[in-house]
């Protein structure tokens, strides 16, 4: 999955394709800036089923140097696969489009930086045939803007210093100066840098007084800020929502169950009711056919008889009564 900082790091040159030239100075060389910019397909696959994209890709037209273009790679970290892919980027890119092609990789730590400047050959040592050496920016190179007017004089470069920094114990001076330099500018201008720095700094720890600066300074409730928390605060609130309608559904499902609980049980109890009902006429019967035959029922044979509820039972009892010379014998053989 792409992380915030490795699209923050690449989509501020989308946002402002100058910035490339602005930043050229930082890197040791001196790029003309464009006086018009076109954001091309970052796409590279061929028919192949490898896949490769570069991070952004613009077409940078300049007064006096013509045409060329300039992919923008975001580094996190060091991988051995990379310089390879950058080869594949530069040369694919100059063939198809016949331009000169720069590669900068934007970096967010000295160790990666110090790793993707080094040239990279593609051949045997005596037979360089393809050599990548990109231009980096990183906390290395970039510049540590303190000073708002200084920020305020290019907003996007000290985004852009920002992002590089993220790590560094700069960036602090660095956002202060940011925020402060952003509070008069334009909605339109502020909300995509603080976009941008939000995404660049991740979960550094920095992130947290960015968004405190922004709360006082950018009406931080429309920045992209503001969803973070509001996601944070969705979750919370879910959370709590998901307990109460738990209950809300446990008492639905209670009362539900209940009532079809109740259908069944006033079945079963209905024929218990009914059992007993016989059960209950069946003994008086017994005790009835005992009287008529005028033989003595003590209480201990009117209770067993009266409190027996097997019918099964009290029909073979109601057929000995007919019989039986004693009360006490009508349990005989039972």
């Amino acid at each position: 999955m792409v992380s915030p900082p490795h699209e923050a790091m690449h989509r501020i040159f989308q946002h402002d394709p100058g910035l490339f030239s602005r930043v050229s100075r930082f890197l040791g060389v001196d790029i003309p800036a464009p006086v018009k910019a076109t954001a091309l397909p970052t796409d590279l696959t061929e028919a192949n089923p490898v896949e490769r994209r570069v991070d952004t890709l613009l077409r940078l037209e300049t007064a006096d140097q013509g045409s060329y273009l300039l992919a923008v790679e975001a580094q996190g970290k060091k991988h051995p696969d990379k310089p390879a892919s950058w080869a594949y980027y530069t040369a694919y890119l100059w063939t198809k489009y016949r331009l000169p092609t720069a590669l900068l990789v934007v970096c967010q730590d000295h160790a990666t930086a110090t790793w993707a400047q080094q040239p990279v050959s593609c051949g045997p040592p005596q037979l360089p045939t393809l050599t990548v050496q990109p231009l980096v920016a990183g906390p290395h190179n970039m510049p540590v803007i303190t000073d708002p007017e200084e920020a305020r004089a290019d907003l996007v470069l000290a985004s852009l210093a920002a992002i590089t920094h993220a790590a560094e114990p700069d960036v602090d001076a660095i956002l202060k100066a940011l925020s402060t330099a952003l509070r008069d500018a334009p909605e339109d201008v502020a909300k995509p840098l603080v976009e941008f720095t939000a995404q660049g700094l991740a979960k550094r720890p920095a992130k947290n007084l960015w968004r405190n600066l922004v709360a006082v300074d950018l009406s931080f409730y429309k920045s992209y800020l503001a969803e973070e928390v509001r996601d944070e605060v969705r979750a919370a609130v879910r959370d709590e929502v998901r307990n109460e309608v738990r209950d809300e559904v446990r008492d639905e499902v209670r009362d539900e169950v209940r009532d079809e609980v109740r259908d069944e049980v006033r079945d079963e109890v209905r024929g218990e009711v009914r059992d007993e009902a016989r059960a209950e006429s069946r003994a008086e019967d017994i005790l009835l056919i005992l009287e008529q035959r005028g033989l003595g029922i003590s209480e201990d044979v009117r209770s067993r008889i009266t409190h027996c509820t097997d019918p099964e039972l009290l029909r073979h009892w109601l057929a000995r009564a007919v019989t039986v010379p004693k009360a006490e014998e009508v349990f005989e053989d039972a």
